[in-house]
């Protein structure tokens, strides 16, 4: 990595010198996804755990899981993800003559990750996120607003009234948080209390009209899957809008505490999630067995314990450790990693 010009160097040590300033309610929002998210992937984890007994009754854990859980979190990681390329292309652009490139880069080396991950925990995100990125994200970052708002609207309602959303979500959610970034909604997130209020109010009557719709409906029926995927979007506004708001409450702070080192190593944390289950999914005798309280207590545990250490580890160090990697490659340059001393 040390073939680059001088001013190359220059301009790949400015994301570390001059980082723009952090919307820490966003990464709070991220922290709170990835913990859904690990209670999504950990019964895949644990090689498929049985969701009923021998006498066809579902167990309560996954009975909750499916009601609260099942796809009310990826579409929040996806809207995210979508909305940082927007930030992350706009910082670039301020620093660097090729922007668009960094990007291509950081995706490559997210599919990297998310290829090696795919090995030990076959159906994560991070490839498919990659890819769409590449396919997607990087060819819409040269369209107008006004164009990339509808598409990606257009495209969430088909992929849900199409093919019952899942993956194909995806692509409109990665188009719906570019275009929210472009028009400044994520940096203005605390003059909108009243608008953030409304969108709780029309998801919650969205979410539970939805949700007696799916709980009567026959999981066999042929549109199960279509409104599954509804109910799991509209569970996704609300838990998002939800959380925004709390977090300017008094509980926002102890919250806040919680989720945002979480969020700020997102990456870093969501990969080890999967290498800390499936070191302890052994000895706790989890892998095929019925043991979701068990299982839970293990997901409560990797995220005390990840919320820690993200927070001992942010206290001493810029980035995460596999955000710092996957900065130093975007920008093809060693980035300062240690804080100063007088910095927290």
């Amino acid at each position: 990595m040390n073939t680059t010009t001088s001013t190359d160097r220059a301009t790949a040590q400015e994301p570390a010198a001059r980082a723009p300033r952090r919307i820490t309610a966003l990464d709070a929002l991220r922290g709170f996804a990835l913990c859904g998210i690990l209670l999504v992937n950990l019964p895949y984890q644990l090689m498929e755990m049985p969701k009923q007994d021998d006498a066809s009754r579902v167990y309560p854990v996954p009975a909750f899981l499916d009601l609260f859980v099942h796809q009310r979190f990826f579409p929040v990681f996806a809207f995210l993800f979508g909305l940082s390329f927007a930030l992350f292309l706009e910082s670039a652009a301020r620093r660097s003559p090729r922007p668009r490139l960094l990007l291509a880069r950081r995706l490559v080396v997210l599919g990297l990750l998310g290829f090696a991950h795919q090995q030990v925990h076959p159906g994560e995100a991070l490839l498919p996120y990659a890819v769409f990125g590449l396919l997607i994200l990087l060819p819409a970052s040269w369209l107008p607003t006004w164009v990339v708002l509808p598409a990606g609207l257009l495209g969430l309602v088909a992929s849900v009234t199409l093919v019952g959303g899942g993956l194909a979500s995806v692509p409109g959610l990665f188009l719906l948080g570019l275009a929210v970034a472009r028009l400044g909604v994520a940096g203005t997130l605390d003059r909108r209390t009243g608008q953030l209020a409304l969108v709780l109010a029309l998801a919650v009557a969205g979410a539970v009209a939805v949700g007696r719709l799916e709980h009567g409906y026959p999981s066999a029926g042929p549109y199960a899957t279509r409104i599954a995927a509804a109910a799991g979007l509209l569970g996704a506004a609300v838990y998002a809008t939800a959380l925004l708001l709390v977090l300017r409450t008094r509980l926002g702070r102890p919250l806040s505490a919680v989720l945002e080192p979480l969020g700020r190593m997102a990456l870093t944390n969501y990969l080890t999630a999967t290498v800390l289950v499936l070191a302890a999914a052994g000895p706790l005798g989890l892998r095929h067995s019925s043991r979701w309280v068990t299982a839970m207590v293990l997901a409560a545990a990797v995220v005390a314990a990840q919320a820690l250490f993200s927070r001992w580890w942010l206290a001493r160090f810029r980035y995460g450790p596999l955000e710092w990697v996957l900065r130093c490659l975007t920008w093809w340059n060693v980035v300062p990693l240690r804080r100063r001393s007088q910095s927290m």
